[in-house]
């Protein structure tokens, strides 16, 4: 499995075009969020805290995060495809190799893509917030930051390949990318933030696993903003502004703790590396 791990990787990063288009998504946002967007969605009533460039770029970062592990995984999976549709899985599958460890290939070198490529994310981030203002992490900070890393990559790696288990051709594997890219900006509430969404469209936002791991890396990577932005103003403002930013996710009068959200990331890993292992492992037969 090894080898066929190292094959998986080598084919993604020699393969440039098929590396950017799996961040476009994410240089996407940012240029959104520096030509149009910036601190347009501070409420009225928050116009007044401090520090907002720190604040809001803390906040951009996080919802970066949270789409680099889906988009790279996604990307990664391109792989696969084209095994698929140069042939070339029929060639592993009447080998000695066992098909467990061919599923097992595909789908632990998109988790490692997806790890590498959020990790560059967040050396990325951390850099573009010094430079605007910001603190470096502090080492806790960087400590959760990897383990969320770890976590949702691994949430995002089962959904992918459940996902693109179904497709057989470039052209299925582009739309579901194309669309998949395009929503992926509103779950996680960065080309509107949930508070300025309808209630009904807020509550099927909060149903996704990718909603929960963008809300845990802005709790975590927003602290110590949040603090200095709101000292000395009524905690009502700052709940307020979590709920509405999408930093708290909350269902009726509850709100979400970090344990539930973490929970719900690695149940729904747990049931759709099932699916995936299950939909693949029969279609190799």
């Amino acid at each position: 499995m090894k080898t066929f791990i190292k094959r998986n990787l080598m084919l993604f990063f020699r393969d440039r075009s098929t590396v950017f288009f799996s961040l476009l998504a994410i240089f996407i946002i940012i240029v959104l969020y520096a030509v149009f967007l910036g601190n347009v969605w501070l409420t009225d009533s928050m116009k007044n805290i401090e520090h907002t460039n720190a604040l809001m770029n803390s906040w951009l970062v996080a919802g970066l995060l949270a789409v680099a592990s889906l988009t790279t995984t996604l990307g990664a999976s391109s792989v696969m495809i084209d095994d698929k549709v140069k042939k070339i899985n029929k060639d592993f599958n009447s080998s000695p190799i066992k098909k467990s460890c061919i599923t097992g290939g595909y789908i632990v070198s998109a988790f490692l893509i997806g790890v590498i490529m959020s990790l560059a994310t967040v050396v990325a981030a951390q850099i573009y917030i010094k430079c605007t203002g910001g603190d470096w992490f502090s080492p806790v900070v960087c400590i959760k930051v990897v383990l969320l890393v770890l976590l949702t990559t691994m949430m995002n790696t089962s959904i992918v390949c459940f996902i693109v288990s179904f497709f057989k051709s470039h052209s299925a594997f582009s739309t579901a990318s194309t669309i998949i890219g395009t929503l992926i900006g509103f779950l996680t509430g960065i080309y509107l933030p949930i508070g300025a969404l309808p209630a009904s469209v807020q509550t099927v936002i909060k149903i996704f696993p990718v909603s929960h791991a963008a809300s845990l890396f802005r709790q975590v990577l927003m602290e110590a903003p949040i603090h200095t932005s709101f000292n000395g103003i009524p905690i009502s403002y700052l709940d307020n502004f979590k709920e509405y930013m999408g930093v708290t996710l909350s269902f009726g009068g509850y709100v979400v703790t970090p344990i539930v959200s973490i929970l719900i990331l690695i149940i729904t890993a747990i049931v759709f590396y099932g699916l995936s292992l299950l939909n693949m492992s029969r279609k190799s037969r």
